[in-house]
């Protein structure tokens, strides 16, 4: 595979990650990317001095691992305010700029942002928050949203961001497990044009829970007045927030992040990864209930950059919705996942390109495995080629990347480029020996600042879930492969894997075949129990408008997969749906196809957006 996009020549003086690279004598990624992880605290302790993040009491030591791997800490001994740096920039920079489904507009500086912020943290003070309490944030993506964030972090209390579709019995859990005391919410939004009642789903969330819940509304707040409040150091280890994950089974998992490794981790990515800057306006189309909604946060206000929010649905009132969006606002860094881009792709190319994109400098990536054709949509028709495509992978737990590219290096379609720095990532075998060549699993060898510090209140399950096939390895769930130039993909999650007659197989393969049909506009493979192979592999697809849902084509679809991938794995059976079960960012859940297939319980699916696509795949012919 040929390289799709090159850097400019004056790429290590016009990039964060080129200046800090020839700060420190390093002649190009490959080298940054070996002495980062060879020495993690020079390149942890450089990389707090070049972004300037400010310790009110410097760190005496960068790691500690003295008791053990999985339970590393960062800073030891430094204290530092999250929302001090996320907020310590000139007051008439602009900080925040949002659009609702309406059309309105709201745009706050950075003075503005910090007048919010100390009018909730007065809010939280009166309702008797102290430090260490959780507080929930059940809200859209608008600026309140952001200033709650920062608020709960300015008193010293945690937390916890709440994916804005769920339903009340799905908040009530994440409420108890975390002991939340608030709930921090607004009346409404809108979706597709129809207002949503938050206000009484949270209501009806807090009267669910165990132990008592405040629930407080945020009205829109553009000219809040409230006495400034000072910013209180902390720990570099104290809890910032728990992230929440939906487990396949059991309750679902919080993730607790600190302040200290999360914000340097964080900061870090935005600035060489997206190379996010003063002047920049980044955008991820995301929710503050996922993990890139704090990331985004973080990303784009610790380097001084604006945030723009986006609430609604990107093709709605019209198709082109979101590039009349991203020229509006002027976004410079635009973050996606693959599976919007390929639902909006039938839109055709007109939405975007009747649209002036040129202010667009980063394109970037995560949430699953891109096949070709999207992504060269991406790079080549919002991008128009100019862009690099960013395309991370990390997770909830992870609180960063473990793989990405950066925009002085050379990009292949698809690729992921190589380890996030510092990142100590390899690819094993089942015996636990590093692969090369080969699909195997994405591990982790050595602790980084924004690892999870454990699973809420539940050491074992950590240690379980992540760290116990190999001694002092972290063990993530994704199929990864390098290839003989070094440049890193990935092939989906390994607990979707299919095993037909002892062959495995990752479902981002066979879906990359069948969505090059040009009848397929979206696919999901999923291995479904069989008497002989022990696994058949089935295919669910979702059909252009105007394709038919013939036996012809499901034939012709299962000759395709067959010559593609090999006779070996031959489709057992594909289905055409209406929708597929998906979440609010766009990930297809497998698993819950894979459960409405063979009538199994599917686990938590309170993330799904819209539990009538499960429906749909039991009634897919």
């Amino acid at each position: 595979m040929t390289y799709a996009w090159h850097p400019a020549a004056d790429a290590m003086a016009s990039t964060n990650v080129g200046r800090f690279m020839t700060e420190h004598e390093i002649a190009d990624i490959s080298e940054l990317r070996a002495r980062s992880v060879a020495d993690p605290e020079w390149f942890w302790d450089a990389v707090v001095a070049f972004l300037g993040i400010r310790f009110d009491r410097p760190y005496s030591k960068v790691l500690d691992t003295s008791d053990g791997i999985p339970w590393a800490t960062w800073f030891v001994g430094g204290e530092l305010s999250f929302a001090g740096n996320c907020l310590g920039h000139p007051g008439a920079d602009p900080a925040v700029v949002w659009e609702g489904e309406d059309g309105s507009v709201r745009r706050w500086d950075y003075a503005a942002l910090n007048a919010a912020v100390d009018a909730i943290a007065a809010d939280l003070l009166t309702a008797g928050v102290e430090p260490g309490d959780r507080v929930g944030i059940f809200m859209p993506m608008v600026p309140e949203a952001v200033a709650a964030v920062l608020a709960v972090a300015k008193v010293r209390a945690i937390f916890l961001p709440l994916f804005s579709g769920y339903g009340a019995e799905a908040l009530a859990t994440r409420l108890d497990d975390a002991d939340a005391t608030v709930l921090l919410t607004t009346a409404s939004t809108s979706r597709r044009g129809k207002p949503i009642d938050m206000q009484s789903t949270a209501d009806e969330a807090a009267a669910l829970c165990q132990s008592p819940v405040q629930t407080i509304v945020l009205d829109a707040m553009d000219d809040p007045a409230a006495p400034a409040l000072g910013f209180a150091a902390v720990e570099s280890e104290h809890p910032l927030f728990l992230a929440y994950t939906s487990g396949t089974t059991g309750r679902p998992k919080g993730s607790v992040h600190v302040h200290g490794g999360w914000l340097a981790k964080v900061a870090e990515e935005g600035a060489f990864q997206t190379d996010c800057r003063r002047g920049d306006t980044l955008f991820w189309f995301t929710d503050m209930g996922w993990i890139m909604g704090p990331w985004e946060v973080t990303a784009a206000l610790a380097n001084g950059a604006t945030l723009a929010l986006f609430e609604g649905v990107p093709d709605w009132p019209e198709p082109d919705r979101l590039w009349a969006f991203v020229e509006r606002h002027r976004v410079t860094i635009l973050g996606i996942s693959p599976t919007l881009i390929r639902a909006l792709m039938p839109h055709g190319d007109e939405p975007v390109t009747k649209h002036d994109l040129s202010r667009l400098r980063v394109l970037a990536s995560t949430g699953e495995p891109w096949n070709e054709d999207p992504w060269r949509w991406y790079f080549e028709v919002v991008g128009g080629g100019r862009c690099p495509v960013i395309n991370i992978s990390g997770g909830t737990e992870v609180g960063a990347c473990f793989l990405s590219p950066h925009p002085v290096e050379p990009l292949k379609p698809m690729t992921l480029g190589g380890p996030s720095l510092g990142m100590a990532v390899d690819v094993f075998d089942d015996a636990g020996a590093p692969l090369r060549g080969a699909v195997g699993e994405l591990v982790c060898t050595a602790p980084w600042p924004g690892m999870t510090r454990g699973l809420w209140r539940d050491r074992e399950r950590y240690l379980e879930t992540y760290w116990s096939r190999w001694p002092d390895v972290w063990v993530h769930g994704d199929w990864a492969s390098i290839d003989d130039d070094g440049d890193w993909f990935l092939h989906g999650r390994s607990d979707d894997t299919i095993k037909v007659a002892g062959k495995r197989l990752g479902p981002a393969e066979v879906e990359s075949v069948l969505v090059s049909h040009p009848a397929v506009v979206e696919a999901a493979a999923v291995g479904i129990p069989d008497a002989v192979k022990g696994e058949g592999l089935w295919c669910f697809v979702v059909l252009a408008a105007a394709a038919p849902p013939t036996d012809e084509l499901r034939r012709e679809l299962t000759d395709l997969v067959a010559a593609k991938v090999g006779t070996s794995f031959r489709p057992a059976a594909v289905r055409f749906t209406t929708a597929l079960p998906k979440t609010r960012n766009a990930k297809v859940l497998r698993r819950a196809i894979r459960a409405a297939v063979i009538g199994a319980d599917a686990g938590d699916l309170s993330s799904l957006e819209d539990p009538a696509t499960v429906d749909a795949v039991r009634a897919a012919v």
